[in-house]
């Protein structure tokens, strides 16, 4: 299985302090989840300043702030960013780093694919947000684009145009999915092909087995996502009629086509997250992770249920009732392996012995965050409660507390974590749980009172709304400035200690993954040798913890 590691083992000469291949075409896996983790984090600071004007147009019942078309751009190109250029490159960033190192491989299997999978994303996300400076203004139709809205033409002076900002956003989404396609074969390969020697499935890390199920959702849904956004270019620029009922298209079935692969891909940003958590909760514990085989097969099972629930987005299309209720128990169904992993997650911690560090609060956060979301989605996934609720605000509380309270806690979580490994230097403890603090209070502040506005009817994507609406959404939008101001913590911690953080040893954590038996940051090549394991990566107070001087081979095998 090292046979492909052994090959690209002088695959990467660039010396590892050379600063210049951290903006180069670098084929080093590690230099690679950066690229991803820096550059998905500014695209994450552009959504959310986004985020903020669209909370200080709703502070007020009227529309007194934005434009009504500039308001519309605005919500469509903010969930555009969040979900396609920050949380799921992000996940792919971590994957990129750890991948290799956690199975003892010494790059991913196709290094120059790995390269160009990044390359992708910069020019798609400067293409996204530079729509809003041409004529016509950027996407408005929403991050689902549903036509006919998204369709329709654009009057630019005295003629009719198609939406030039829709076209990019389609061709935009079509590249940042291509890049996420490349990224899980390269996934898939790398961790079929390349484990180390004794590395057997059930020994593989809980991460691993995430990012795996992960992979091959993006590799059955994604395509599936690109032809709709085939056909809905075609009929923007070319006057067909895929999605035009008038010539005998069907606008339903582009919802089915776009929620067969936008369902599946909340797994996509929420296993490799919930990977993350399976990680950093035992370490910082001192125990076991409460029952490995049955969240790893749950990460599969998921996989699977993914592709089984996605018309529960669409109850409301006309649906005939024996579709519904076959969708509505399906998506009952997939709360059980969610919920093995929330159960296994409260018996790693239940009697540990707690180091709630920066790492530890951000996914303790994590678990309790994702459970509020997994609830309303519960909720939401019972045909009569959908169908009161569909398109109002408990529907984006929802989608936020699953993958803001989910995916984004989590990769905090990983960044305190793996920030050490990454880059030699400790992240100051003191600026992490003020950075924490002001994340669960303003996360908080922000999404939960919008359970509330969507039982009351409030709409969602309105600039306008009534005024007995107005106290909440006051609430809704300090809580929304707050968690912006929340990432200044953060980033002032991360730069300072990236220069002058205290010095990190190859294991501060006395963690037992194979990635904390290298130095930090890990040399080019990863491992002098391919390592031999003998043991899991989670026998806290069974095997003693490795460092770069105690390898992984020397660790006792369990029974």
């Amino acid at each position: 299985m090292v046979e492909i590691s052994e090959r690209i083992h002088h695959q990467n000469p660039e010396p590892l302090n050379d600063w210049r291949r951290y903006f180069s075409f670098c084929i080093d896996h590690k230099v690679i989840g950066i690229q991803y983790l820096v550059t998905t984090f500014f695209f994450y600071l552009l959504g959310g300043a986004l985020a903020m004007m669209i909370r200080a147009e709703l502070l007020t019942p009227d529309s007194d702030v934005l434009d009504r078309q500039f308001y519309n751009s605005t919500f469509t190109i903010h969930a555009s960013i969040m979900i396609f250029l920050w949380v799921i490159p992000a996940l792919v960033g971590f994957g990129n780093y750890l991948v290799p190192l956690m199975i003892g491989a010494r790059d991913m299997a196709f290094p120059r694919l790995n390269a160009l999978s990044f390359w992708m994303i910069p020019p798609a996300g400067i293409a996204l947000i530079s729509s809003f400076f041409i004529r016509g203004g950027a996407a408005s139709s929403g991050w689902t684009s549903y036509p006919p809205l998204s369709v329709q033409q654009v009057q630019v002076g005295d003629i009719t145009v198609p939406h030039v900002g829709q076209l990019i956003w389609c061709i935009g989404v079509i590249i940042l999915g291509t890049s996420s396609i490349l990224a899980a074969i390269n996934f898939i390969v790398t961790i079929v092909a390349m484990r180390a020697p004794g590395m057997i499935l059930f020994r593989m890390p809980l991460f691993i087995w995430a990012t795996l199920a992960a992979s091959c959702i993006a590799m059955m849904g994604t395509p599936v996502l690109a032809g709709a956004l085939i056909l809905l270019s075609l009929d923007l620029t070319q006057g067909t009629v895929f999605f035009n009922p008038t010539g005998g298209g069907d606008p339903v079935v582009y919802q089915h086509m776009f929620w067969f692969y936008s369902h599946p891909a909340v797994y996509i940003m929420i296993l490799p997250a919930m990977g993350i958590i399976s990680e950093v909760l035992p370490v910082f514990a001192r125990k076991p992770i409460f029952g490995y085989k049955a969240i790893a097969i749950s990460s599969m099972g998921i996989a699977v249920l993914g592709f089984m629930v996605w018309a529960h987005h669409m109850f409301t299309s006309g649906t005939p009732d024996w579709m519904r209720m076959f969708f509505m128990v399906a998506s009952f169904l997939i709360a059980v392996p969610t919920g093995i992993k929330v159960f296994s997650w409260l018996g790693t911690i239940w009697g540990g012995k707690l180091e709630l560090n920066s790492a530890m609060l951000f996914a303790m956060g994590f678990v309790s965050m994702f459970v509020i979301g997994g609830l309303s989605g519960i909720i939401l996934a019972s045909v009569p409660v959908d169908i009161h609720v569909h398109d109002t605000y408990f529907v984006v509380a929802h989608l936020h507390y699953v993958l803001f309270g989910g995916s984004v806690f989590a990769i905090y979580a990983g960044l305190y974590f793996w920030f050490p490994k990454m880059t030699g230097r400790m992240l100051n403890e003191t600026w992490g749980k003020i950075h924490f603090a002001l994340t669960f209070i303003g996360f908080n502040l922000c999404f939960l009172p919008m359970h509330q506005l969507g039982l009351q009817g409030m709409p969602r994507r309105v600039a306008q709304y009534a005024p007995q609406f107005q106290e909440l959404n006051v609430v809704v939008s300090i809580g929304g400035f707050l968690l912006g101001i929340s990432t200044l913590p953060f980033l002032f911690n991360a730069i300072y200690s990236w220069i002058w953080g205290t010095r990190a040893g190859a294991n501060p954590w006395r963690a037992l993954g194979l990635e904390w038996t290298v130095p930090s940051p890990p040399p080019v090549e990863n491992f002098e040798e391919i390592p031999v394991v003998t043991a899991g990566s989670y026998e806290y107070g069974l095997v003693e913890p490795p460092s770069a001087d105690s390898p992984r081979a020397a660790l006792p095998t369990k029974s």
